[in-house]
């Protein structure tokens, strides 16, 4: 994993624009990224995406991801006022839960997150599961606003990946999940359950209206080519470079685009033991007679994906 020194402010951005410290943290295992977004002035911060570490050949579960984030928030003096998740993630465990056993600090997500729970917990057979989003200290609509710091955070409702997907903007950065890789890497699919890539076409043209200043930090980079990992783009770069977005491309092309690319990806391998978790909010299922806690795996619930 790595932690880069704070993200500058883009080049060519809008001066007008506070500029928080981005620091970013790539998990190999999963390409996952993590943040930590402070306001320079106060040290106050959030943690975005946090990861929980998982091993699905092994069943082991670990904090070392996650621990990382917290020894970044004390060694450099900063105050967790929040953990957010920008979606239900499908290809890892939100560490969500564990920060917040660890700091108090409130989580929070999406308020379309009842609408997925509701569709997840019927694929597992939960119905003793909380449909009403409960498991988050707040719930965020689109337009949302909220504080780090002297900063404010506002939200973005960015759906087509995933029913519930919100953007955080603070400042000039953008915090914009999986809508976006960098630009040689392309979009979201938009196939899991409650995606739509009609959806992910709106939310794609609502980040690229944003200041042209902003800094855009993705949810995951796969590092094609092996290069090394990076995160953070412009919207300059996004408009001219992104692989899935030439200039002429209307949204019925990029729908269309986006429907045959994702019928041959095959499922995230995380994706059924992830889904159970994070619609719980990062709980962990709870222990059984023997002591021990056991994940829920349906058969054939996504019929039809590609295999590898």
């Amino acid at each position: 994993m790595t932690a880069p020194p704070p993200q500058p402010a883009a080049e060519m951005g809008d001066e007008s624009l506070q500029s928080p410290n981005v620091a970013a943290f790539h998990d190999p295992r999963t390409g996952s990224l993590q943040y930590v977004v402070s306001d320079p002035d106060t040290g106050d911060c959030a943690i975005i995406d946090p990861v929980l570490d998982f091993d699905e050949k092994s069943g082991g579960v670990a904090t070392t991801s996650a621990d990382r984030l917290l020894e970044h928030v004390q060694s450099h003096g900063l105050r967790l006022q929040w953990i957010l998740d920008t979606h239900p993630h499908a290809d890892h465990l939100t560490a969500a839960d564990y920060l917040k056993r660890c700091t108090g600090a409130p989580t929070a997500i999406g308020a379309k997150i009842t609408a997925v729970q509701k569709l997840w917990a019927d694929i597992y057979d939960l119905p003793s599961l909380a449909t009403d989003g409960s498991q988050w200290d707040r719930l965020f609509d689109h337009g949302d606003a909220f504080e780090i710091g002297r900063m404010p955070m506002r939200v973005l409702f960015s759906p087509g990946h995933t029913l519930a997907s919100i953007t955080y903007l603070v400042g000039d950065a953008a915090f914009i999940h999986d809508t976006l890789f960098m630009p040689d890497s392309g979009t979201a699919r938009a196939d899991f359950p409650g995606g739509d890539p009609d959806a992910l076409w709106n939310s794609i043209q609502d980040i690229l209206a944003l200041p042209r200043g902003t800094r855009l930090f993705t949810g995951h980079d796969y590092r094609p080519g092996g290069r090394e990992a990076r995160w953070q783009s412009s919207i300059a770069e996004q408009r001219t470079a992104n692989i899935h977005l030439p200039e002429a491309i209307s949204r019925d092309d990029f729908i269309s685009f986006r429907k045959a690319r994702d019928a041959g990806l095959p499922m995230p391998r995380l994706i059924l033991h992830a889904l159970q978790v994070n619609i719980n909010a990062g709980r962990l299922p709870e222990l059984e007679r023997n002591g021990r806690r056991y994940l829920r795996f349906p058969l054939d619930a996504l019929s039809g994906a590609a295999w590898n």
